[in-house]
């Protein structure tokens, strides 16, 4: 008796033929955004394999993590969000043709930048909590008309404390103060230091708040990771140290840390105070205007320097391509702090390219950071640096979260960015470039410092990791992009 196949209920038919047209449907449309909008071609290859390969959940998976919604919300979000316009400034070809054969740096950052750049200042590094934290505090102190404070971290410690009870002691003299942090860098002390704060009746505002409705789960990635105060719009300080005690050495603080942070006067405050100003409309919808804050620019000292912006609002990253541009500018030398370093394809090979040109190319990174996986990443793009002549420096704890770019001991580029996709793509990110060899001379030599403390990697004990380590250094980076 001849076989008979069961017959299939028209009911499922027209389920099976639904679900396959649903397929089909979004395969087409992950396909055509990925050829249209993903910048690598392998990423976009790869999620189109997975669109076809996985049916349903394929397509689906890319709708969750491929599509980059915090760029796209930043635009949408902060399209009018600003709340000053760039000022006349020189031509900076006037600038530019003062700093020499790193004039071509000069007129990249011009082009990608909203800032000029601006002679008539003073920058000095500032080491740790013990060093920035008493001038900080002490410029607070002599506040007379405005505080600007923007920290990704503010943590309600002995150190937090002080900076609260120092920004109501110059509110009750009559001075405006501003407070911004970050949602997701406060953390679970957000509702406590809110509490602190407004006790003390101050004005703070959280840069895109965290909640469970879709809008504000959306905003987790737009994170603001600045670190910046500005006293009377006359002086600033901004680099990569938040407002807690694990900068201070000796501190019962867990994640004890090194950094460097700088006080800035000059004609280059008023483009820290724009940057401050922009963030504050966003998140208070006020605008900050007069010479309360933006007081006439009064020149001091020699350097020249510019205020580098970044974040997801922008068509180009605006200090990623600062960094590419000082690679290829680099005639001698180029040193590399960084507590994060996941370079994206392009940064990756500029550094190489600069190593095997000749040019005396080193990273300082710390031993062991306070995200595993990062670190794990991390090893596994060391290998090619080394192979190409990056002379590549693990540095012992207390761990080192120093953010700093030397080029030719001319040119120094610091602020809180770190090397990773987060921050030169999601983060809302602050840098200042500097010309100045006397600032260079004196970052360099806290360079030299840290590597002479240093361990210096070699291409042995890369090539020395057992076969795990591999696999999981591996996999860590294949999921660089989302950490």
């Amino acid at each position: 008796m001849p076989f008979a196949m069961p017959t299939v209920p028209p009911e499922i038919q027209v389920a099976i033929a639904i679900l396959a047209a649903v397929q089909v449907l979004l395969v087409v449309t992950a396909t055509a955004h990925a050829l249209m909008w993903r910048r690598e071609p392998r990423a976009a290859a790869l999620w189109i394999a997975i669109s076809l390969l996985v049916p349903l959940i394929g397509p689906l998976l890319y709708f969750v993590l491929g599509i980059n919604r915090t760029a796209r919300l930043a635009k949408r979000k902060f399209q009018r969000r600003r709340a000053t316009e760039r000022r006349d400034a020189p031509d900076v070809s006037e600038r530019a043709s003062t700093v020499g054969d790193l004039e071509p740096l000069a007129r990249l950052v011009d082009r990608i930048g909203v800032e000029p750049l601006v002679a008539g200042n003073r920058i000095e590094p500032l080491w740790d909590g013990e060093e920035a934290f008493p001038a900080m505090l002490e410029a607070i102190a002599g506040a007379k008309k405005s505080i600007a404070l923007c920290s990704y971290i503010f943590d309600c410690d002995e150190t937090g404390h002080q900076f609260a009870d120092a920004l109501a002691a110059a509110g009750a003299r009559g001075a405006k103060v501003k407070l911004l942090v970050d949602a997701v860098g406060a953390g679970s002390s957000v509702s406590r230091l809110g509490r602190v704060l407004r006790k003390r009746r101050l004005q703070v505002r959280s840069f895109s708040p965290l909640g469970f409705s879709p809008a504000r789960l959306l905003r987790f990635n737009l994170r603001n990771h600045r670190k910046i105060l500005v006293v009377d719009g006359e002086t600033a300080f901004s680099g990569g140290i938040n407002i807690s005690a694990r900068h201070i050495s000796g501190s019962s603080q867990p994640g004890r840390c090194r950094d460097v942070h700088f006080r800035i006067r000059g004609s280059v405050v008023a483009q820290v105070m724009r940057a401050f100003a922009e963030d504050w409309q966003f998140a208070a919808g006020e605008a900050l205007e007069g010479d309360q804050w933006f007081p006439a620019p009064v020149p001091c000292g020699a350097t020249m320097a510019r205020g580098i912006g970044s974040g997801p609002d922008q068509d180009l990253e605006r200090i990623y391509w600062t960094i590419l541009g000082a690679c290829s500018a680099a005639k001698k030398s180029i040193r590399i702090v960084t507590p994060y370093f996941i370079p994206e394809q392009g940064l990756k090979h500029a550094i190489m390219t600069a190593a095997l040109e000749g040019i005396e190319v080193s990273l300082v990174l710390p031993e062991a950071t306070d995200h595993r996986v990062v670190h794990w990443a991390t090893c596994a793009y060391l290998w090619e640096l080394i192979q190409a002549g990056v002379t590549v420096v693990r540095t012992p704890p207390p761990f080192d979260h120093s953010k700093l770019i030397i080029v030719d001991r001319r040119w120094a580029l610091f602020g809180s960015a770190n090397l990773d996709p987060r921050s030169l793509r999601l983060n809302f990110e602050y840098n200042l470039e500097a010309y100045d060899p006397a600032l260079c001379e004196t970052l360099s030599t806290h360079y030299e410092s840290l590597a002479e403390k240093g361990r210096k990697v070699t291409l042995k004990d890369v090539d020395g990791r057992s076969t795990i380590v591999r696999l999981r250094d591996g996999a860590a980076k294949l999921f660089s992009p989302y950490l």
